[in-house]
């Protein structure tokens, strides 16, 4: 019943969201944290083993280990983020009221991301993650649109345009996939039931579907050169909006990919899935470096960061053994460090009024909290210690040296390096200087907006001294 509860919640509070009248703002907002805190409950239930869930549903949804820990990294940012939303909500009501602008669209996406993201981590079937994964794309669409700027029409079309084709290789990946089990009388897209007989598959239908599968999938989690999308979005949409994309969309599409690798995995042909995977990772970590230097936006900066560590997650994977292990810790780690960046880049944004790193100067006197937050960012998401990321980074150079990849291990350091100074000189560029004077009235910063980045990056910092 849990799981049937996790589903319904979120779904029946965009119902409701939707139904309440254009003008009912103000009892919509708080719509979100309330689901936020029901439906993270009922995650912390599934901890407990207390799943009820129902056979006949099992085949289609259930919350195995796997699936668990994503619903957990998607729950635990959703619920900061929530908050996050009310603020940034209030502090554009008057510019929204004005324009004539219903924040219904705004919640009721959020809502609807919260239900379809956590169907992508309950699902046990290839054609319901399919379905899942496509659904994140129907709710987050008009999230990224939100502003309704030129750049928001832009970035809302790319994000379709590219999402749409990937979903469209998935989808052949996945009939595929189901070809080859149907051949030998075990037609059945159930993840479990395709690794139980992956032994007896065609393995050239197997190498084939995983192909379309990894490249379209791909294109969702941001891996180069699929990737075009994901500056854009992130950098158009509500920092709210890109917290929860950069945290949690890019995992569900990372998590269709495992699912995928299981099955490869179960019928022998893991490294050559292993390969592409890292293949793709050091890629997309190569691109990522290269457009960060000299980047002068830094919400897009912030993007092409995801498309780093998206990187480093297939590489990780794709080096098998604990390089698993430490590309699952390492995908937590950024979940809530790359949350932390964008809720505080949301802070500085209506400080400044800019996104430009030109422009953004003194942000460490001029908004110390929030200062100390993007200083605390930068340090985590370039794995510096005493953050976790430090920790899962050394850990998948280590594993490519014992496996004795020292070309790949040296091309990852490289890689590593070169993001690092170009993310270096614009976050010190930004915290460093005289922040410009502000208007009679207007404040600063406000401790409880700063709440929430906190939350995010403690995380960070506890798995940086205690690993589970």
């Amino acid at each position: 019943m849990t799981v049937v509860l996790l589903l319904a919640i979120p779904l029946a509070g965009a119902l409701l969201a939707l139904a309440l009248p254009a003008a009912a703002d103000r009892y919509r907002r708080p719509l979100v944290p309330a689901v936020a805190l029901i439906h993270f409950a009922l995650v912390i239930r599934l901890w407990t083993g207390r799943a009820d869930s129902l056979p006949e549903l099992e085949s289609w949804l259930a919350a195995d280990s796997l699936g668990l820990l994503f619903l957990t990294l998607t729950s635990g940012l959703f619920l900061p983020t929530s908050f996050y939303v009310i603020g940034d909500m209030l502090r554009y009501a008057e510019k929204r009221a004005a324009a004539g602008v219903s924040e219904r669209v705004y919640v009721v996406g959020l809502l609807g991301f919260l239900f379809s993201m956590t169907a992508v981590c309950l699902s046990t079937d290839l054609g319901m993650l399919w379905v899942a994964v496509e659904a994140t794309t129907l709710a987050t669409a008009p999230l990224i649109y939100f502003r309704k700027s030129p750049g928001a029409l832009e970035a809302t079309w790319k994000y379709l345009l590219v999402c749409s084709v990937g979903i469209a290789l998935a989808l052949l990946g996945t009939f595929i996939l189901a070809a080859a089990a149907g051949a030998d009388g075990n037609m059945t897209l159930n993840i479990r039931g395709l690794a139980a007989v992956a032994g007896s598959l065609d393995p050239n239908l197997l190498k084939a579907g995983f192909i379309f599968l990894l490249v379209g999938y791909g294109a969702k989690m941001g891996l180069a050169p699929m990737h075009t999308w994901l500056p854009d979005a992130h950098s158009e949409s509500p920092s709210p909006v890109s917290a929860l994309l950069s945290g949690t969309l890019l995992n569900g599409a990372f998590l269709a990919i495992l699912r995928t690798v299981e099955i490869m995995t179960a019928a022998g042909q893991g490294e050559f899935a292993n390969e592409l995977l890292r293949l793709f990772g050091l890629f997309s970590m190569a691109i990522a470096g290269a457009f960060i230097l000299g980047q002068k936006d830094f919400k897009r900066l912030l993007a092409y960061s995801s498309v780093e560590h998206m990187g480093i997650l297939a590489f990780a994977v794709g080096l098998g053994g604990s390089g698993v292990y430490a590309g699952l810790l390492h995908a937590v780690n950024h979940t809530f460090a790359k949350g932390c960046l964008f809720l505080t880049a949301g802070n500085i944004m209506f400080r400044y009024h800019s996104k430009s790193t030109l422009t953004v100067r003194g942000v460490r006197r001029g908004m110390p909290m929030n200062g100390a937050l993007w200083l605390a960012g930068f340090l985590a998401i370039c794995g510096l210690p005493p953050f976790g990321i430090f920790l899962t980074e050394i850990a998948i150079l280590v594993r490519s040296f014992a496996g004795g990849r020292y070309l790949e291990g040296g091309l990852y350091l490289l890689f590593l390096a070169v993001v690092f100074i170009g993310m270096l000189g614009v976050f010190l560029g930004m915290l460093r200087g005289e922040a410009p004077e502000l208007p009679e009235g207007e404040r600063a910063e406000s401790p409880l907006m700063a709440l929430p980045g906190l939350a995010a990056i403690g995380v960070v910092l506890v798995l940086g001294f205690g690993v589970p």
